[in-house]
């Protein structure tokens, strides 16, 4: 066996030890008889964290604890570091989150979330692989940034002589497949946002994307709470979770409540994308709601949403049917042009995922990259650019297809229950240390 001394204790002629590998912890039952005054000795001299192998027999103590008594002790690797104290651990989250490899040493908690963080993401590959979904993976570095409102980071190609973003969405690349022919497609791939930080919020996290070709966002829809559900009985083995002292059952439908009807309920009175600006913006300042000039009437709705409906929201819910302006790559709604055929996955007021019926008129296509384009000369450092290749590539033809993105920081978060995205990630953005 071998493993980290953990926890030693010094009896005469006996030392009882406690050592961890990953399959948890092991009592050695040291015997200076049985490994002579020699390396007795040494074993003495060992502290905690030094990592040791033993050979030896298994045997049952008198308190009938399963141990290993060696016969012989190799010691492995020295800790000259002391391990953090043994009754109060490593309780300081800016060092627990700079120093994950002490953290995970001391810390029982830290490992299970991240064992339920494998889970989850290897329960999504046993899936979508069962659904026909094959892997892929698409470039990180990007001509064009695109698939997302949000800044980017940027980089230099010397070799090019050229500027390149780090992804802000996997999206466009993993369509230009489905063009291509790969008809069911996914990549659970990090992703880079040039933004702030918070408990919700980290500059590079993990999504998952996939694309179903001749689907809409009800077969996304259908599978995202398949893919869910799933990963809860695969890491936490139940569909249950408590939210707020409330116990809820994943497995259970989730409701579908379209956002100008649930910006409507919460303020007693019709709101639409299509109504006069300047009544969206009265409401919007009624409720202190602050608003920017290039704001069209579907901006001011999510605005209103976000800021009056978001908190309320406990249950896994889909929300749907999001303004024409704010989705410049989801169908318009066949019922009414000024919405789309797309959804937001919201949990305890998280969005965990968001979805949609994706746009494949070129024309269509081109004239909303126009829209993002002068939103962004205008000031809107999260708009989009005019992507020439990705309308190339729909001029060959994309079939109807729906499209899904679920964040998994902010899964994991729900199912091993943590608040911050720093307890899921292992080694989350900070500011730099001097050391």
């Amino acid at each position: 066996v071998a493993g980290r001394i953990m926890l030693k204790r010094d009896s005469g002629k006996l030392i009882f030890a406690t050592i961890r590998d990953r399959s948890g912890d092991l009592q050695l039952f040291i015997s200076k008889a049985a490994v002579g005054d020699e390396s007795f000795a040494s074993i003495k001299k060992l502290d905690l964290g030094d990592w040791i192998g033993a050979n030896g027999t298994v045997m049952t103590t008198r308190k009938g604890e399963l141990s290993v008594k060696p016969e012989r002790l190799e010691l492995l690797a020295k800790a000259v570091r002391p391990l953090p104290d043994k009754w109060h651990g490593l309780n300081d989250t800016d060092t627990r989150f700079r120093q994950r490899y002490a953290d995970l040493i001391v810390n029982e908690q830290a490992r299970r979330t991240f064992e339920v963080r494998h889970e989850i993401i290897s329960s999504f590959r046993r899936t979508l692989h069962e659904h026909g979904f094959t892997e892929v993976e698409t470039p990180v570095l990007h001509v064009e940034s695109g698939g997302a409102h949000a800044r980017p980071f940027t980089t230099h190609h010397n070799t090019l002589d050229m500027q390149l973003y780090l992804r802000i969405a996997l999206e466009l690349h993993l369509k230009r497949l489905i063009v291509g022919g790969m008809e069911r497609v996914y990549e659970i791939g990090r992703i880079f946002r040039n933004e702030g930080i918070s408990t919700r919020h980290n500059p590079e996290f993990t999504m998952m994307e996939l694309y179903q070709a001749f689907g809409d966002w009800n077969d996304v829809m259908e599978i995202s709470e398949t893919l869910i559900t799933q990963a809860a009985r695969d890491a936490i083995d139940t569909t249950v979770i408590t939210i707020r002292g409330e116990e809820i059952d994943l497995a259970e439908p989730w409701p579908r409540i379209r956002m100008v009807d649930a910006v409507s309920e919460r303020l007693g009175q019709q709101v639409h994308p299509s109504q006069p600006v300047e009544e969206l913006r009265s409401l919007a300042e009624a409720h202190g709601i602050r608003w920017e000039e290039r704001w069209g009437g579907g901006k001011l709705v999510e605005a209103l949403f976000e800021a009056l409906c978001e908190a309320d929201i406990v249950r896994p819910t889909f929300i749907t049917g999001h303004p024409t302006e704010i989705s410049p790559l989801a169908r318009a709604d066949r019922a009414d042009p000024w919405l789309t055929e797309r959804f937001e996955i919201f949990v305890d007021s998280r969005e965990l995922g968001n979805g949609y019926s994706e746009l494949n008129d070129p024309v269509e296509q081109r004239r909303r990259f126009e829209d993002e384009q002068l939103a962004k000369e205008a000031g809107d450092v999260e708009a989009g650019t005019i992507d020439e290749d990705y309308l190339r590539a729909l001029e060959y033809g994309m079939p109807p297809t729906g499209g899904l993105g679920i964040g998994m920081d902010r899964l994991v978060m729900l199912l091993a229950d943590v608040g911050s995205i720093k307890e899921v990630i292992l080694f989350p953005t900070l500011r730099h240390e001097v050391i």
